[in-house]
Parts: C-alpha cells; sequence; structure tokens
C-alpha cells in the first residue's frame, strides 16, 4: 500500500491551491473542525445500520448508504428536507441522468456536533478555494462491503462529481484488502495513488481540477466479509446539480 502524502493545518491549503488536493490525517482534522475523538466515535455509529443502495446499474449488492443536504453559510448549518441525488451523464457515466432516492442520514447524525462542526470547517475551505458565499451540501454515508466477494466504492470508475469542493473521510476499514484511491489532474498526466486506513483521515479535491476513483475491495481473509465506511461530503455554489426543467 502506499501511504497518504499528508499535509498539515499549515499547509494544506496551499495544496489545494496548487495541486487540487490534499490529505489530512484524523489528528489534523480534529484540529481544523474542533471536532474531539469521542464526537467522531459517536457519529460513526450511523455506519452500523445503513440500508442498502438500491440504484446499483451493475447489479450489485455491495453497497450501502444514506444521504442528506444542506445550505452551509457563515450563518450556520440549515438542513433541508430529503430531496433526490442527481448527476448528469458527463459526471456520471453509470449512474448519471435519473433521480436517485437514498434512505436518509439520520437526525441524530446531522444534529452531532462532529457533524456540525464538519460542516462548518468545509465550508471555510471552499471559501478559501471559491470565495465567501453559501455553499449547497451534500453528505453521503457509504458501506462497501465483501460479502460477496468484492465491493467497488466507484464503479463509475475515475469522475468528477460537479461540484466545487469534494471530502472523503475513511470511518472505518475492516478486514479488507485494496481500495487504493487515485487522484488524477483533469487536464494533465499527474496523479497520485495511496491507501486511506485511518479513521477520520480525509481526502479533499478542488472538483473542478481533478478526477478520483478507489479500486474494488475483496476480503482481508475468505471466510470473514469486511467492509469499507466512507463519508463523503460535496460542496456546490450555486445550487444543488438538478435535473433542468
Amino acid at each position: 500500500m502506499f501511504a497518504p502524502p499528508f499535509a498539515t493545518p499549515a499547509t494544506y491549503l496551499d495544496a489545494l491551491h496548487g495541486q487540487g488536493f490534499a490529505l489530512l490525517n484524523a489528528e489534523a482534522v480534529r484540529q481544523l473542525s474542533g471536532a474531539g475523538p469521542d464526537e467522531f466515535i459517536a457519529l460513526g455509529g450511523e455506519w452500523a445500520d445503513l440500508p442498502p443502495d438500491e440504484h446499483l446499474r451493475d447489479g450489485g449488492r455491495y453497497r450501502r448508504r444514506r444521504h442528506a443536504s444542506a445550505v452551509v453559510t457563515e450563518q450556520g448549518v440549515a438542513v433541508k428536507p430529503a430531496r433526490a441525488h442527481w448527476q448528469p451523464l458527463d459526471y456520471n457515466a453509470l449512474h448519471g441522468g435519473i433521480e436517485r432516492w437514498f434512505a436518509p442520514m439520520t437526525e441524530s447524525a446531522l444534529a452531532s456536533s462532529a457533524m456540525s462542526a464538519l460542516l462548518r470547517w468545509l465550508a471555510q475551505v471552499a471559501n478559501a478555494l471559491h470565495g465567501a458565499q453559501a455553499w449547497f451540501t451534500e453528505v453521503h454515508a457509504f458501506r462497501i462491503d465483501t460479502t460477496g466477494g468484492i465491493g467497488r466504492p466507484t464503479p463509475e470508475g475515475a469522475h468528477r462529481d460537479g461540484v466545487d469542493l469534494v471530502a472523503v473521510f475513511l470511518v472505518e476499514r475492516h478486514a479488507v484488502k485494496g481500495g487504493e484511491t487515485r487522484v488524477f489532474a483533469l487536464d494533465g498526466p499527474s496523479g497520485q495513488r495511496f491507501t486511506l486506513t485511518e479513521p477520520w483521515s480525509v481526502l479533499l479535491m478542488d472538483d473542478v481540477r481533478v478526477i478520483h476513483e478507489t479500486t474494488p475491495v475483496q476480503p482481508a481473509d475468505a471466510a470473514a466479509p469486511g467492509h469499507r465506511d466512507t463519508l463523503v461530503i460535496t460542496l456546490r455554489q450555486g445550487g444543488f446539480l438538478a435535473p433542468r426543467a
């Protein structure tokens, strides 16, 4: 496995500006967000009961997820009613062009101090990249399990999400192998590959400038299926992605 090239709280914004992505370890995430270890442990309970993703077009049953939407400003976090997740085919060739309704994030997770801290911090990061404004934010809790032998974190392949900032937090990695993350420049040959293993470490990406993917995971022991849990938060200026009327 390739170790993540972590930045520091003092250098990660320079990395985002310079190469379009930055990685932070869990201690840096706690320092920058202001949330403590116990708060993240409490939020991690959300992954124990994720319903199946009913929209996988490859026929798989390896992904579970919940979803929520919010608008984040300097004044605070405004959680929005449940809405469909939608992406155009230009960004997601496998699942684009359809309204995907997922089970909502639980009220306790959305109201948790860790979630609030992460959303506020990420809005500050997006402000630093693109200027202070309202951020239309989607929150995705994913579990990729290996009960069927293999799980695909990104079945659509290398892609953009059609937003401005993407944050991929590793919540837990249990009894799996694989799951290497790859980030490539959108308009050039440069890229990085690494494997996130530390709970609550994060990959931050300027979605306008890079594409990303994560390789499939398999059970580390064929007799004991494992899983890879992530929290993906996206921020977009101007409004949520939605089909044109």
